[in-house]
């Protein structure tokens, strides 16, 4: 865990919480700590002055309010770190199924910036070393936080070996939207059952034509109608719903999934660390449905 930094709104304590929620719910979890993600990696996807501007700590002050909070030696660690971990669950996927990094989702960071609490964009970054390094050939990136994946989708644009599905509130955050290889606006207040339709007319469709070899998750929480920053109106049962029918989807097809943490914003830390907990735990449980030989844990990348 970084430090917190003195500037900012994020709650870096939302992290801890977490691993609290899924380590108390008794389900067996085999805990995986990722290396840094080699900067040269990240240099494939973002600008190389930005990746430095972060690992020597000299983000200008307006990229700095732009992500939210300050890029501190610490947090620049840490995401290195957290990218690290989404590649880690990734690998981790082809051999069980199913693996989750317990951070980063961060798909608002853009090529010479961050934005939106994202440094660097470790779904991006992943995709792309995926492929570079012959582990797929093609990767889709499934796409469900409240926000637009708008960072994800500008780093991979006019790429036809990745592909973005982004499920949002149209009226939310940010303001100017970037074109993922599939958007699908949705308006305020869908509920459980309007939002399992939408993703059930567009998911099946998706997966059978890009026909990946490997799917990225971003499984962001704050879809729940009590999220801060959130518009839409799922419920527990309705993110579970989401959830197991996104895994299931993806592994009767045979496919490996790795999720990242994603977005969940709220006044009580606990409350929010619930939500991704539960939400990874229903990934696990809907995995070991297709293959119990190689589920009988979540596999975490832990930072």
């Amino acid at each position: 865990m970084a430090p917190a930094p003195t500037r900012g709104t994020f709650r870096f304590d939302n992290y801890m919480a977490v691993m609290v929620a899924l380590r108390e719910s008794g389900y067996p979890i085999t805990e995986h700590a990722p290396p840094p993600m080699p900067r040269r990696w990240l240099e494939g996807v973002h600008c190389p002055d930005y990746v430095e501007a972060v690992f020597t700590a000299s983000v200008p002050r307006e990229k700095e309010r732009r992500i939210g909070f300050p890029v501190t030696p610490h947090i620049a660690q840490r995401v290195a770190h957290t990218n690290g971990g989404t590649w880690l669950a990734a690998q981790l996927a082809m051999r069980h199924g199913y693996a989750a990094n317990s951070a980063a989702g961060s798909h608002h960071a853009l090529y010479d910036t961050g934005a939106g609490y994202c440094v660097f964009n470790d779904l991006a970054v992943c995709a792309n070393r995926l492929i570079a390094e012959d582990d797929a050939r093609r990767v889709l990136i499934v796409d469900l936080d409240v926000h637009q994946g708008d960072g994800t989708a500008s780093l991979t644009a006019g790429r036809d070996d990745i592909f973005t599905l982004s499920l949002h509130a149209e009226k939310n955050f940010p303001v100017r939207k970037a074109r993922s290889s599939l958007d699908v606006p949705l308006p305020d207040g869908v509920d459980d059952d309007g939002y399992l339709e939408t993703l059930d007319r567009h998911l099946p469709g998706v997966v059978d034509e890009f026909s990946p070899d490997l799917v990225l998750f971003q499984a962001g929480v704050d879809v729940h109608g009590k999220d801060r920053l959130g518009r839409l109106a799922l419920t527990d049962a309705g993110i579970a719903r989401r959830d197991a029918y996104v895994i299931g989807a993806i592994r009767e097809r045979g496919l490996p999934v790795a999720s990242a943490l994603g977005g969940g914003y709220g006044e009580d830390p606990r409350e929010v660390a619930d939500r991704h907990a539960f939400s990874m735990l229903t990934c696990a449980r809907t995995n070991a449905e297709f293959d119990r030989s190689a589920s009988d844990s979540l596999h975490l990348a832990i930072e």
